[in-house]
């Protein structure tokens, strides 16, 4: 390759990462959820595996409630730009 074609791979590459870590930064996902509020995610007798495979939480002490359920997303408000 050609040394401009490795800087624009790397600038573009650059750009993407900074995007996705502004994207990761502004919501984050728990498992912590009252069982009164999860959301079925799979079906009877799935495995922890099978769930968690599917992006989902698995939880097998409370009966009469989903065990594999969806994550509850959590918004983190952005940090403070500096100004120069």
């Amino acid at each position: 390759m050609a040394p401009m074609q490795n800087k624009v791979i790397c600038a573009l590459v650059l750009v993407s990462m900074l995007a996705l870590g502004t994207l990761a930064q502004s919501q984050t996902e728990t498992c912590t959820v009252a069982p009164r509020e999860r959301q079925n995610c799979g079906f009877p007798g799935i495995t922890a595996s099978q769930c968690t495979s599917r992006g989902c939480c698995f939880d097998d002490s409370v009966r009469g409630f989903p065990w594999c359920f969806h994550p509850n997303t959590i918004d983190i408000p952005p940090e403070e730009e500096c100004e120069f």
